[in-house]
């Protein structure tokens, strides 16, 4: 493998956490309005099985859009500069953007100190690198984090709207990193910590496929396609998968 391709949130920085809290909010309130006003009852979002079955790893519009057919709730699709208050697909993602960005502005960033080492001896060893994700705040939480220089490309959610590229549970962002580094996906890694996410990489026939466990769910990062499992990245330097 001469090729790296990272997952931000959950593989190098901490905000996997954050996100989970945010959809949390942006759906409990919604389901607690609309239980309220069908004289229906009230089921909250689960902030684990249903954040890593139907929302982690893909884009915003996406998660609304799974979670709630699950749900068996349909809504119009709106527009993308719908306001959060709107219920629609795309009012209900910006309600929930808004909720992670004030989060994040009051909890930070910070990057795990295991991946961001594995990025570095990555780099020092002459691998390629990119960050892949579906969030469209990909560069700020970089910054904030102080680990963009580490990243040779980044394929975020506004490379994705420009370029047409579907989310993850599909390959394309990943395919698109890997030629973005001039890479055959056969000679790349993916890293990830979403069930989306680990499929996504096998989709793409990519190389080697590592599952990065921050939430006790190793045997479905297995069972969606990853290679090998971990905790965090320092135990790939350290020998131990």
């Amino acid at each position: 493998m001469r090729t790296c391709l990272f997952d931000l949130d959950g593989v190098l920085t901490r905000t996997a956490t954050v996100h989970a809290a945010a959809w949390k909010e942006t759906f409990d309130d919604y389901l607690r309005e609309r239980a309220a006003r069908l004289g229906e009852s009230f089921r909250p979002f689960d902030g684990v099985r249903d954040y890593d079955a139907y929302v982690d790893g893909r884009p915003r519009a996406d998660g609304v859009r799974t979670f709630l057919a699950a749900r068996g709730i349909a809504l119009p699709e709106g527009a993308a500069d719908d306001p959060p208050e709107r219920e629609s697909v795309h009012g209900l993602a910006n309600r929930k953007n808004a909720l992670l960005l004030r989060l994040l502005r009051e909890r930070g960033v910070t990057a795990y100190e295991g991946s961001v080492a594995y990025v570095r001896a990555a780099r020092d060893a002459g691998v390629r690198r990119a960050v892949v994700s579906s969030s469209a705040n990909c560069q700020e939480v970089l910054a904030a984090a102080g680990i963009e220089e580490l990243f040779e490309v980044r394929i975020d959610g506004h490379t994705a709207e420009r370029d047409g590229l579907r989310g993850k549970p599909a390959p394309d962002s990943y395919l698109a990193a890997a030629r973005a580094l001039g890479a055959a996906p056969g000679d790349a890694a993916v890293f990830e910590d979403a069930l989306a996410g680990v499929a996504a990489g096998r989709a793409g026939a990519f190389g080697y496929v590592v599952g990065v466990d921050r939430a006790g769910q190793a045997d479905e990062l297995r069972a969606h396609g990853a290679d090998a499992v971990v905790g965090d990245l320092g135990e790939l330097l350290e020998g131990r998968t």
